[in-house]
């Protein structure tokens, strides 16, 4: 049975609940780097009709999936969600505002083009915002529609964020099914910068399948690969969401999710090679069962250091972080080869 098809197996067994298609599926305000500020954010996830790779198997990890609509939102639908979205900035003098949709913003049978047209156009006649960012799968972003976002945002700064997760091929399509490849990723980010935005590229940090020493070094990798078509990275640390594979496997005792330890080195090491370069990670979950882990003492203060050096990328922030589970996580470095990606322990 191939990858994709256990994955769309567990997919069919879940059910997504009726809900109201003018709310969007989440609206939070949070801060961002804009170059070398801090800025507000709000963050939207509208609720769509769904990712079309999701609907057709979809990646291991994600379970956003769920988050679409149980029918079809209307195009009035999908505004209304924008109007209650943006009272999260009623109090903000400048912000940034960062759409997804659990698919793909620049997908027209997900948002279609007259809606792309109106939501960009409000956003833009809004004087406080000062950058929109929208993610897609890279299939999505053409010449074409990338002129039409940034025509449609004539004041305001736009970001073509794409779920990249690695550079190496066979990781992407053995461990997280993406169903793209690097060179599509390339011409994407090609594309998007040759005609007025930016990009920035997510990476997932110990996909399926991988030890922690392989997913450690293929993130380090990625960022040297990657680093001549992205203005931004951030880097994801996968954690257990409901309804995926990686959900299956870690109930079987098969799956880790990241050591915190590993972030940290990824950071310090790619922002001393790239020391121009915004490199992030917002260590979701941190400290859970179902999220990325040290031990108990250290783990939420090490992800609070994690969230303070992507907010000033000041390596300093990540200098005097100690704790006595640090010697563990390097000797699993060591030994978690020989376990194939299985757990040495939980």
């Amino acid at each position: 049975m191939s990858l994709n098809k256990e994955v769309l197996d567990i997919r069919n067994r879940q059910r997504i609940k009726p809900s109201r298609t003018n709310e969007p599926a989440a609206v939070w305000a949070g801060k961002d780097l804009l170059g070398t500020e801090q800025v507000d954010t709000i963050t939207i996830i509208f609720k769509t009709s769904g990712c079309w790779w999701g609907k057709a198997g979809g990646c291991t990890m994600c379970g956003y999936v769920y988050d679409s609509a149980h029918t079809a939102p209307s195009d009035d639908d999908l505004l209304a969600q924008l109007t209650r979205a943006m009272r999260k900035a009623s109090d903000f003098d400048k912000f940034m505002v960062k759409i997804f949709t659990s698919g793909s913003f620049l997908d027209t049978n997900e948002i279609p083009l007259e809606v792309r047209h109106r939501i960009l156009g409000e956003l833009d006649a809004d004087e406080r915002v000062v950058k929109v960012l929208a993610e897609t799968r890279p299939e999505f972003v053409t010449e074409e529609s990338v002129k039409d976002c940034v025509s449609t945002l004539k004041n305001t700064a736009f970001e073509v964020a794409m779920g990249l997760e690695t550079s190496s091929d066979v990781i992407r399509k053995r461990s997280i099914n993406k169903g793209f490849t690097f060179k599509n990723f390339i011409d994407a980010a090609t594309a998007a910068r040759a005609n007025g935005a930016t990009v920035k590229s997510y990476l997932m940090l110990k996909p399926l399948f991988l030890s922690e020493k392989e997913a450690l070094e293929d993130i380090i990798q990625t960022v040297r690969d990657a680093v001549q078509y992205s203005d931004t990275f951030s880097i994801n640390l996968c954690n257990v969401q409901r309804g995926t594979y990686v959900e299956y496997l870690w109930e079987r005792k098969q799956y880790r999710p990241p050591w915190l330890w590993s972030i940290v080195d990824i950071l310090q090491r790619t922002k001393k090679d790239f020391p121009d370069m915004i490199i992030t990670s917002d260590p979701v979950g941190a400290g859970s069962k179902r999220g990325p882990r040290n031990c108990r003492e250290c783990s939420h203060d090490v992800a609070d250091a994690i969230r303070l050096f992507s907010l000033t990328q000041d390596l300093s922030c990540l200098e005097h972080l100690s704790c006595d589970c640090k010697n563990l996580w390097e000797q699993v470095l060591e030994l978690d080869d020989h376990t194939f990606g299985s757990p040495i322990m939980d």
